[in-house]
């Protein structure tokens, strides 16, 4: 599952969400981004308890400054609703390790 997360509903999607969610804060204008976009998509089809959510950095400011993102694509894992690792992008098979190393 995907979902567009906007700064407005990232309270409730990531941080009241009991498990993992995978937070891809990304950019429009951002090559790199657009080519983790597909593999995010395997993702979610491949761990299916995962939740993404994806936040769009230029339209919702508030999360990524509070999480400090710096460079994008930039992901934090989160768990419980707290940030437990980051990552920029990765191949899909690092991607995948990365995440079943939390759940």
């Amino acid at each position: 599952m995907i979902l567009d997360v906007t700064d407005a509903t990232f309270q409730k999607e990531v941080i009241e969400s009991s498990g993992v969610v995978l937070v891809d804060f990304w950019a429009e204008w951002c090559g790199p981004c657009k080519a983790l976009s597909p593999v995010l998509d395997n993702l979610s089809e491949t761990i299916p308890q995962l939740k993404i959510a994806k936040v769009n950095v230029d339209e919702n400011p508030q999360a990524p400054t509070d999480y400090q993102i710096r460079a994008i694509p930039t992901l934090i894992l989160f768990q419980n609703g707290q940030p437990i690792s980051r990552s920029g992008a990765l191949p899909q098979r690092n991607l995948e390790d990365w995440i079943k190393g939390y759940l």
